[in-house]
């Protein structure tokens, strides 16, 4: 994604526009009234990635927008949150006259949260080791920081290479621990109002739940007070490995996660693949009412839409309109749309995430 240019005296036509392209786009389904999410204006994505430029003796970050091959440097970056923006150019301040730091480094990428936390990343198309930590513990202890060193073939931790997030859904504080490099919701604000949705919406569905890409467990977690059981898969080892940290963080006992594809489990409760990830889950008791996707810009493939199909009530949240509009046009077969939203989680582009909530038609 290129730089956005952030004028928020134009955001609220901007997001009309955007919510006018969804009713149109969307016009086949008979959707009902959409409800749309706000943004913070300013200071709203809690991780990002710049390239660093080399110009004789200055460094400087950039993104390239455009033509994707034009550097456009970087001295003001009001996106991203108050913390990555209160530090991340007094630390190329300070990583600009070390010959140690700066030598091949070519980009840095942030992690932060609502409440402050800060992870920052250093890459390098050179090898790193124990004269770099030296100097990157300086920084750690000047801006308050956990640094990470990442050449080919090191990672280096100066000490953490995750954040705990804190997320308030109705009053009541979720622990997320999001790992550096591995996905998470970028907009912290938006992604709140994401979950208090998809908890409104699935209050009364009871029963079990199913998630697919359940990622870190940041839907997963607060969405099991609505279930009496939720299972979920994710293919990722970093993420599942941060989804079980996180069940045992928020000492929720109804969730299992399952390093597994979407489509290797669907084939598993179709009855058409074994396999001894699933051992000790008893899935043949499990009553799923309801299932919870969130896939990637792809979307689902067939057989998963199929699957899903399988259930009562399914929670369909999308990163990409154009893939979800064409599973729609499957699962409307069967299905009918009784909720939609639009969050408005990338301010300032193109881009937009959209939540539907559908129940079985009635036969």
């Amino acid at each position: 994604m290129g730089l956005p240019n952030v004028q928020p005296e134009h955001y609220d036509a901007q997001l009309r526009d955007k919510l006018d392209w969804v009713k149109t786009e969307f016009a086949e389904f008979n959707l009902p009234q959409i409800e749309v999410f706000e943004s913070e204006r300013e200071h709203y994505r809690l991780r990002a990635e710049f390239r660093v430029w080399h110009d004789g003796d200055d460094l400087y970050y950039v993104m390239f927008d455009g033509d994707k091959h034009t550097p456009v440097r970087i001295d003001s970056c009001p996106m991203v949150s108050e913390r990555i923006h209160q530090m991340m150019f007094k630390l190329l301040d300070v990583i600009r006259p070390n010959e140690i730091l700066r030598r091949r480094l070519f980009q840095i990428d942030f992690l932060s949260t609502l409440s402050g936390e800060l992870t920052v990343s250093l890459l390098y198309h050179r090898p790193i080791g124990e004269e770099w930590a030296e100097e990157a513990r300086k920084l750690r202890g000047m801006f308050d920081i956990d640094i990470i060193g990442r050449a080919r073939k090191t990672k280096i931790l100066l000490d953490r290479d995750f954040v705990i997030e804190t997320l308030n859904i109705n009053g009541k504080e979720f622990q997320i621990k999001q790992v550096e490099n591995s996905f998470s919701q970028p907009n912290g604000k938006v992604c709140e109002q994401m979950i208090q949705w998809g908890l409104d919406a699935t209050k009364e569905a009871g029963g079990d739940l199913v998630e697919y890409y359940c990622g870190a467990g940041t839907f997963t977690l607060p969405l099991a007070q609505n279930f009496r059981r939720v299972v979920a898969t994710e293919l990722a080892k970093v993420s599942v490995h941060a989804a079980k940290d996180n069940i045992a963080l928020n000492g929720i006992d109804n969730v299992d996660v399952v390093r597994i594809s979407a489509e290797d489990f669907s084939q598993v409760l179709q009855g058409k693949l074994q396999t001894r990830r699933v051992n000790g889950l008893a899935l043949e008791e499990c009553d799923f009412t309801t299932v919870l996707v969130d896939p990637p810009r792809a979307g689902l493939d067939d057989d998963t839409v199929q699957q899903v199909l399988q259930y009562d009530n399914i929670l369909y949240i999308s990163c990409n309109p154009e893939t979800l509009k064409s599973n729609l046009q499957a699962i409307c077969q069967s299905h009918q749309v009784e909720r939609f939203a639009l969050f408005d989680q990338f301010p300032y582009t193109h881009h937009m995430e959209c939540g539907v909530f559908l129940t079985r038609k009635p036969s």
